[in-house]
């Protein structure tokens, strides 16, 4: 089928809107080859002090035969289940590059912190704004000069896209995310939701619910729900920069380990001293973004990637904006109801077709650019393919089957609903972003007074007081990029939840974030501009009725003209001090809007290129 209209023309507008700033990416990006860092622009003592610690064999084949060398940034730790198996991967990543005559070194390692762990904690504050620490992590271990493509270990939240960002300004190397797989499936996950519903309540006790939330997450690998972590690795197979069919193998299982070594081997053939280079710069263009987009809409993905595709795409010199993700869900069905869409969970979604599935289904309905490059063979075409093992304990592919459960999975001719599950409402209150996909259809549209509140613990303390025991819109300001570093309010949840189940019209709206797994509660989020500079969520107040309706894409305080005009925008109260939150002060100061991606670093980046653009682009030393 030829390519949709609407696709073509928001892939056509975002390449118009990104000329200038993509052709000065690319201009940077081929400078980096030719005067860059490179192993062959090293003086001997440079060199030398690279390979010193390395085996007499890789001393040889670094500095005199050249021949190919990965650099691995790593974001091991053993506290983040997902993480925890990258601990035994360098070493086993060095042996399959040796299959191949390469070598491979760390060349570095970056934070990652749990959002699972910080949630409604002082830590989360942190969360958002580690994604530039981690680019930034990414960069200094790229900046050694010794490696020919690069190796990203990371799953989870602001990890990948911070690697991606990183990455993308060495954009010459070719490069490849190795996720390492979920956990097995724990407790049932509606379960989990109702034993912390019972908790909210007062019914149960602390220790029931530990026992819940430690047979949810009770092993290494990923959560099982399709947050933020999963979302990352559907975009990243989307993009074209994983192994096809690669996101939900189960962590350490035969097939997961085939699929690392033949990720190595692929990243040694497409390095720039391989027989197939495919710098990311390359791969990832704007059609690359644009098949992101539509896949984070079909399988109904966390609202976190519609901060995260924006920032990704800006560090490759690509400008998106909110109206392209609203344009493309308006044509791209939702094929999938994984949690918090539906009861199943990433596993069970993989079991019946997973991405594969989902890909060829696109593909076919043409809604994907098929002619997008990747970093495997026969682009596209490959990651609509299910991965298996074969029978020398290779990796081998099939072509993908229709789903063989509609209840997860269905085809793009019956989807679950005719268009994406992500949108964008807008109105007298901003622009903010709704997760339809995992709200019942009843619950579309909500029209209740307001209740403000300028902190997380301050709505949970309302609802214990009975105080929301009614149809409430819970506005919650001052959690923007500007006020607080915008942390996840995931804590919210269940306490709305409660409310919503005894029958009242429930929703939150708010310039912060929430989890990728925000689950049943009607929310806008992500509303800008932010409280924190006047936006217009700063003028409301209490029980001024609110209208959120997804149906028409409204979100609307439904105050007279003339008063709302009049009134004074309340400034936040900001606790940005302690467990290190001070150490952000810079970033919160110079943060750009949540739709921007809200990254202080590509902001002032974006600024530093603007200001040498001209050098940039005549090719003067820079």
């Amino acid at each position: 089928m030829s390519l949709n209209s609407v696709v073509e023309s928001v892939t056509s507008r975002i390449i118009e809107r990104s000329k200038t700033s993509r052709r000065r990416y690319l201009t940077l990006m081929e400078r980096n080859r030719e005067k860059g860092a490179d192993r062959s622009r090293l003086t001997c003592g440079n060199l030398a002090h690279a390979v010193a610690a390395s085996s007499a064999a890789d001393k040889q084949e670094l500095v005199f035969e050249q021949r190919p060398n990965l650099g691995i940034i790593t974001t091991y730790n053993d506290m983040l289940s997902a993480h925890e198996p990258y601990g035994r991967y360098p070493e086993q990543m060095k042996v399959f590059a040796r299959e191949v005559g390469a070598t491979a070194q760390v060349a570095g390692g970056a934070p990652a912190m749990c959002d699972g762990v910080t949630q409604g904690q002082e830590g989360m504050d942190l969360s958002l704004f580690s994604r530039d620490v981690i680019a930034q992590s990414t960069a200094v271990g790229l900046s050694h000069a010794m490696y020919d493509g690069v190796a990203l270990l990371g799953i989870c939240d602001k990890i990948v896209p911070g690697l991606l960002m990183g990455a993308l300004r060495f954009g010459h190397l070719p490069g490849m995310l190795i996720p390492s797989g979920p956990m097995t499936s724990g407790l049932p996950n509606k379960e989990k939701v109702r034993v912390r519903q019972l908790y909210v309540q007062g019914k149960i006790g602390k220790d029931e619910l530990m026992k819940a939330e430690m047979a949810s997450y009770h092993s290494e690998g990923t959560c099982t729900f399709y947050g933020t972590a999963n979302t990352n690795q559907m975009m990243a197979e989307f993009l074209g920069l994983m192994m096809p069919d690669s996101s939900f193998i189960p962590v350490d299982t035969p097939l997961r380990q085939a699929m690392t070594r033949a990720g190595v081997h692929r990243l040694v053939e497409i390095s720039n001293k391989g027989k197939d280079p495919r710098p990311m710069a390359e791969v990832v263009n704007e059609k690359a973004i644009v098949n992101a987009i539509v896949g984070l809409m079909a399988t109904g993905g966390s609202t976190n990637h519609t901060i995260h595709i924006p920032a990704v795409a800006r560090a490759a010199g690509i400008i998106v904006n909110w109206e392209d993700f609203s344009d493309l869900s308006a044509v791209v069905p939702t094929l999938c109801k994984v949690y918090p869409s539906g009861p199943s969970d990433v596993n069970k979604f993989n079991e019946v077709g997973g991405l594969p599935t989902v890909i060829a289904e696109l593909s076919d309905a043409g809604l994907l650019h098929r002619d997008a490059p990747t970093i495997s063979e026969n682009g596209l075409e490959d990651y609509a393919k299910r991965a298996l093992m074969g029978n020398d304990k290779n990796v081998v592919y099939t072509p993908a089957k229709p789903s063989s459960d509609p209840e997860i999975l269905r085809g793009a001719k019956e989807p679950f609903h005719p268009v994406g599950g992500i949108q964008l409402l807008q109105g007298n209150l901003g622009r903010g972003v709704y997760k339809s996909s995992a709200v019942a259809d009843n619950l579309l549209t909500i029209e209740a007074p307001a209740r403000v509140f300028q902190s997380q613990t301050a709505v949970k303390e309302a609802q214990k007081a009975g105080e929301l025991h009614r149809d409430v819109v819970v506005v919650v300001i001052g959690q923007g990029p500007r006020g607080n570093g915008m942390p996840e309010l995931h804590n919210l949840i269940p306490s709305l939840g409660v409310e919503l189940d005894q029958g009242f019209k429930v929703a939150l709206v708010t310039d912060g974030r929430l989890s990728g797994a925000s689950g049943k509660v009607p929310a806008v989020v992500h509303v800008g501009p932010e409280a924190q500079v006047d936006g217009p969520l700063a003028k409301v107040r209490d029980g001024d009725v609110i209208r959120v309706c997804a149906r028409t894409g409204k979100l609307e305080a439904l105050v007279d003209e003339k008063e709302w005009a009049a009134r004074t925008p309340t400034k936040p109260h900001r606790a940005t001090a302690g467990t290190g939150r001070e150490l952000f002060a810079l970033m919160r100061e110079v943060a750009p809007s949540a739709e921007e991606g809200a990254s202080p670093m590509l902001f002032m980046m974006d600024r530093e290129l603007e200001e040498i653009g001209d050098d940039v682009e005549k090719g003067t030393e820079v």
